[in-house]
């Protein structure tokens, strides 16, 4: 592959890279979207559920109240029985008309029961729903800025370290060129105490103080002990 090629699959890479990265930051930003307005269903869906117990209370007492009536108007029917049994047949008849509509209005309570039983397990397994979403949703935030945040330093800890090996190598060079330049330095200090002495041994000589070449004289006396 050419160079030109493969500056182009590497441009194409990053910009493959950088689009994903913009849909996935995209997608995310309609997920916390979608979740403001799951949230704002649930709230009408609560206060649709607290209509529903409202009319359930109310049908309720509409039923006690058939009840409390229909003891009421059976009372009067004992009572009327004796004496004016038309009247006890009326009061029965109203007792009828009572259970009758107790009995229309026990269908709306039941259904009430029914609806706010349906409606209120849906809103809890929506909440439950929208949570998971939500801890997700965070999870991917915190750990995408976790691993943005693991990436720039180990960038930084890759720098410091090249950094830290140029600086070491540069030291090393330092210490290596001291190091000769001590022992030129010590190696021109030995040839200058030897030059000094080479000269006063040459002077001691030449006063006949010092060394010189012994004659065969001086050598035979010595031997003697003259």
């Amino acid at each position: 592959m050419s160079v030109w090629k493969k500056l182009i699959t590497a441009v194409k890479g990053g910009a493959n890279e950088a689009a994903q990265a913009a849909a996935d930051s995209q997608a995310i930003r309609i997920l916390e979207q979608e979740i403001r307005e799951a949230k704002e269903e649930l709230r009408k869906s609560d206060h649709a559920r607290t209509q529903i117990l409202a009319k359930r209370k109310l049908s309720q007492q509409k039923i006690d109240s058939f009840n409390a009536s229909i003891s009421e108007y059976e009372a009067h029917a004992r009572k009327a029985v004796d004496s004016d049994r038309q009247l006890a047949l009326d009061c029965a008849q109203k007792v009828s008309d009572l259970k009758e509509e107790r009995e229309q209005e026990q269908s709306y309570l039941d259904q009430f029961h029914k609806s706010e039983k349906q409606l209120a397990a849906n809103i809890q397994q929506a909440k439950a729903n929208l949570r998971r979403l939500e801890q997700q949703v965070d999870m991917v935030k915190a750990t995408e800025s976790v691993q943005k945040a693991q990436v720039a330093v180990s960038s930084r800890h890759m720098g410091a370290n090249s950094k830290m090996k140029t600086a070491t190598e540069s030291l090393s060079r330092i210490q290596e060129k001291q190091k000769m330049r001590n022992a030129e330095l010590e190696a021109a200090e030995e040839l200058a105490s030897e030059d000094s002495n080479t000269d006063l041994e040459k002077r001691l000589s030449e006063a006949g103080i010092k060394g010189g070449k012994s004659s065969a004289d001086d050598e035979l006396s010595r031997i003697l002990g003259n």
